[in-house]
């Protein structure tokens, strides 16, 4: 009879010890806040950015659809709207419309290096409410294609620099301003400039490119604004599924036409998703917020070991953020069989886009892929991917020079590392540094998050004065 006793006694020790972690996963310190007010000509900048939108920098996968005309443009207009940067700063252009400014600092220390991209998506014009290139300013928003991704960014850098140099300020080592005209195509101009610190030399304190921002209602239970710095970003792969068959007329089916079996396909790989793995970033992340959170969720985050079934559990029935940070997910994007509705087609095939864990790789996800969707006659093929990005650690100066301007621009946020789920021109940066660090220096609703990549984008004009408050309390800390 005395094991009856043990097994409650074990019980209540057990929600004793994970109560007590509860009750002590307290928040850690979070960085130093520069109260320092910044002034600066808010007019000025946003003009500016609403001349960047004019230029119509639509970057294509088939050359034939750009108008390099307009990134000519772009350029032309640099020395009007940044004069001082112009003066002072070398510029580099590189291949693949790779621009590299470096402003030369008081001593030969670790330099700084702040990206952005100034090639757009295309966009829809008849589905917008004002005209997508015209950058016009009206009821407290810029307009336009590139307003948040990223010209907002691009010109936040060259802006706050050109400030500082007209107020005399030179920093302390060398600070270099490196933008790609063809990220959102994967273009290599980020490479050229990665090719030119590789062969010089030339090791950063850190390097900051687009990635997280300032936004709330992201994490459960948290209700303060969160400062998410992304450390690593997931990998990418697009994978294609085909099928061949003899074809014939639908009116007389056979079992295991084309269509049929990759619909089978489909429905396994989202039945059987990728295993929940916690890789770096998102312990940290889970670590940081996790302690800003509700009772009940610290129960969880506080001893997540133990909990981490119940956590997949939820990630698998909502989807979403969340569940995009715990596994490698797969997304279908597409799918093309017959010409004809009453055509049983001779080849069929759909394509999956997958977002690499960390803790995968392009080869172990298409093993697994393979292995779930368990047919011979589907065939299975990698178009093109890139494995994860390295991670960054945040145990060094340049995180906390980042982190300290994003916890002084928007006082009382939360700031915390985080795995970014998108890919970004940053991910070429891994070979020669581990201070790799992704933030759109912006505070953005879920709203305007959306209008990324689709219509309507615009950036509220006080979001993008604190996008040019980040970038100069950042540039005095170099």
């Amino acid at each position: 009879m005395w094991f009856l006793l043990i097994i409650p006694l074990v019980l209540v020790l057990f929600l004793a010890v994970i109560i007590c972690r509860a009750v002590a996963f307290k928040p850690k310190a979070q960085p130093v806040v520069e109260k320092s007010e910044i002034s600066f000509d808010r007019d000025k900048a946003a003009d500016c950015l609403s001349h960047l939108i004019k230029c119509k920098t639509v970057s294509s996968r088939d050359p034939q659809l750009e108008d390099n005309t307009e990134f000519e443009k772009l350029i032309s207009i640099l020395p009007d709207l940044y004069p001082n940067v112009m003066q002072v700063c070398e510029l580099t252009v590189m291949p693949d419309r790779g621009l590299l400014f470096r402003w030369r600092g008081r001593t030969d220390g670790a330099p700084a290096v702040m990206m952005a991209h100034y090639d757009v998506v295309p966009a829809n014009e008849d589905a917008w409410s004002f005209p997508a290139f015209e950058g016009i300013i009206k009821d407290g928003y810029v307009h336009g294609r590139g307003a948040l991704d990223t010209k907002v960014t691009f010109n936040g850098i060259m802006f706050s620099a050109d400030r500082l140099i007209k107020e005399g300020f030179v920093p302390e080592c060398d600070v270099y301003f490196a933008f790609s005209g063809g990220e959102e195509v994967n273009g290599q101009g980020a490479v050229h400039i990665v090719d030119h610190f590789e062969k010089n030399g030339i090791e950063p304190a850190f390097i900051l490119d687009e990635g997280g921002a300032v936004v709330e209602n992201v994490f459960p239970g948290v209700k303060k604004p969160c400062g998410l710095i992304g450390i690593a970003e997931k990998g990418m792969m697009d994978v294609r599924y085909r099928v061949i068959s003899e074809g014939g007329h639908a009116s007389a089916p056979k079992p295991g036409a084309p269509i049929d079996r990759l619909s089978r396909a489909s429905v396994k790989l989202l039945s059987k998703p990728f295993k929940a793995q916690l890789t770096e970033p998102v312990k940290e992340m889970f670590d940081t917020l996790g302690r800003h959170s509700s009772f009940l969720y610290r129960v969880i985050f506080s001893n997540i070991n133990i909990f981490l079934p119940i956590l997949d559990m939820i990630c698998k029935k909502s989807g979403g953020e969340l569940n995009a940070l715990m596994r490698t997910t797969v997304a279908f994007t597409q799918m093309q069989g017959s010409s004809a509705s009453n055509v049983i087609p001779p080849e069929a095939f759909m394509v999956s886009n997958i977002r690499l864990n960390p803790k995968d790789t392009t080869d172990s996800a298409l093993k697994y892929i393979k292995d779930t969707v368990d047919d011979e006659k589907v065939e299975v093929t990698m178009l093109h991917g890139m494995n994860p990005s390295r991670i960054s650690t945040t145990n060094c100066d340049g995180w906390n020079k980042v982190a300290s301007a994003v916890a002084s621009t928007w006082d009382g946020c939360i700031v915390s590392p985080y795995l970014m789920v998108q890919c970004s021109d940053s991910r070429h940066y891994g070979r020669i540094s581990d201070r790799v660090y992704r933030f759109s220096a912006m505070d953005l609703t879920s709203e305007e998050r959306a209008a990324i990549h689709g219509n309507n984008e615009r950036i509220r004009i006080d979001a993008l004065e604190r996008t040019v408050e980040f970038y100069l309390r950042l540039m005095k800390e170099c």
